[in-house]
């Protein structure tokens, strides 16, 4: 600045030479005006580079606030809302204000929940078409990766970034707060989880994989007859959905056959859409294989269709369930087992009693156990020293690691072959479509848990939930 303005001025014209002595006059008025002008357009120019200047750096420090970077920016939301669906969390990124809250709505079929990695902030499972609220009560400021943490879903792009940023108060003051909050919450969470505990076994309506007894034909044809229908089905004590069921069960009803038995299964359809059977894991004719449009026409609502073929020789451990729109169908409940025989079991063996487990992890059911969520799901009692035979089936979408407390299980076949040499597991990885038998020998007192093994399917902050039954040795 002091440079500019101690330029000299312009100087006039020279006068034209006379004869007069020469003697320096004083600058005109005019000269004076110019020389003021020129200060002022140099002084104009200088205002205009600073204020150009000050634009960037406050463009500058908004995007350093947007980026989370810079000071606290005052701005951010107090809510936001986190849509869940197959595979995708939306939006990727949010941002928002420290102490507010995330609504977690699942807009897909499976459920799902939202956790913040490294921390402790857990949504709760929700099953589609619920929400649930993630109050971020006591979280420090900074950027976290959030994830839906069934497994498998974070690496099949149910993953995203949260920036939390600073609000009005120090995050002193919101540490000391959160502290007596913290205790409060540790307080109510153990509560929560005894009374989830206390509820077991919880008496609700309606219960699945009965042995239906079939109707013995002229020829000695087992038949069985069957109704596809949609009821309201109680999974856990007061929820009732919408259930897809044969007989009104879930699961449906259990057929069982002998080896070389003629046998008839007969499906009327009460749906109000087309529905097919498929005998899943069972040797049959390629008519009775029960898939639309390759080995039948779709039974339409209110038809009858009949599925005749004779049990194979060998034993089966199989499944029937829909094969028609089956994303929706089985899910949300048809599906049932037959057996065929009865398996081999090591010598010294008597089998006190046989059960029946079918896992299912989505549609209007979730994570079930026979058609029921803990509370609801029905304990296996047996005597101390008995053995018990435990068919795993999986109509689910998902794998899930059965696990035992206590003692062990022996695994005598998959997916109804007998094995050579079964071996010993205490916990059982059984994936879609898969069944498994276990040999239990309750040789311990007590009440024993028994659980999926991926712990969101089983127990949270709220309890136990979903997948959880137990065994009790008497």
């Amino acid at each position: 600045m002091s440079t500019i303005l101690d330029l000299a001025p312009p100087q006039s014209p020279p006068p034209a030479p006379d004869r007069t002595p020469s003697v320096r006059t004083r600058p005109r008025s005019s000269d004076r005006r110019d020389n003021l002008m020129f200060v002022a357009v140099v002084v104009s120019g200088m205002a205009l580079l600073t204020a150009i200047f000050g634009v960037g750096l406050g463009h500058r420090a908004i995007n350093e606030a947007r980026s989370g970077s810079g000071a606290e920016s005052g701005g951010a939301p107090q809510t936001a809302t986190v849509h869940l669906s197959e595979f995708a969390l939306t939006p990727a990124t949010l941002e928002l204000a420290s102490g507010g809250t995330i609504t977690v709505h699942n807009d897909g079929v499976a459920p799902h929940n939202l956790a913040i990695e490294g921390t402790d902030f857990i949504s709760p499972m929700i099953n589609g078409g619920e929400s649930a609220n993630l109050a971020l009560t006591g979280l420090a400021p900074g950027t976290y990766t959030i994830i839906c943490q069934v497994v498998g879903h974070s690496d099949a792009g149910m993953k995203g970034t949260l920036v939390v940023k600073a609000g009005g108060s120090a995050p002193a003051a919101a540490a000391e707060s959160h502290s007596p909050d913290a205790a409060t919450a540790n307080g109510e969470m153990d509560a929560a989880m005894e009374r989830s505990i206390k509820a077991f076994p919880a008496t609700t309506k309606g219960v699945g994989a009965q042995d239906l007894s079939p109707k013995l034909l002229a020829d000695g044809t087992k038949q069985f007859d069957l109704t596809a229908s949609v009821v309201k089905w109680e999974v856990e004590p007061g929820r009732f959905v919408d259930a897809w069921t044969y007989n009104g069960t879930v699961p449906g009803p259990t057929l069982r056959a002998e080896a070389g038995d003629k046998v008839q299964v007969v499906l009327r359809n009460g749906l109000p859409e087309s529905t097919s059977i498929h005998f899943h894991g069972l040797t049959t004719p390629n008519a009775a294989d029960g898939v639309t449009f390759i080995t039948q026409p779709p039974i339409k609502p209110g038809e009858t269709f009949t599925y005749s073929f004779t049990a194979q020789a060998t034993p089966a451990v199989g499944m029937y369930h829909s094969h028609h729109n089956a994303v929706t169908q089985v899910p949300n409940g048809l599906a049932g087992t037959f057996l065929v025989g009865h398996l081999p079991v090591p010598a010294g063996v008597t089998v006190a009693q046989e059960q029946i487990m079918m896992v299912n992890d989505a549609g209007t059911l979730g994570y079930t156990l026979n058609g029921k969520s803990f509370p609801a799901t029905a304990p296996i009692v047996a005597a101390q020293g008995d053995w018990i035979q435990v068919h795993y089936l999986n109509e689910g979408l998902m794998a899930h690691p059965m696990h035992l407390h206590g003692m062990g299980q022996l695994v005598i076949a998959k997916d109804g072959f007998p094995l050579p040499q079964p071996y010993e597991a205490d916990t059982i990885m059984v994936g879609p479509g898969e069944r498994y038998t276990v040999l239990v020998h309750a040789t311990e007192v007590g009440t024993w848990a028994w659980h999926c093994h991926i712990l969101t399917h089983a127990e949270g902050a709220t309890g136990m939930f979903g997948m959880v039954t137990a065994l009790v040795v008497k």
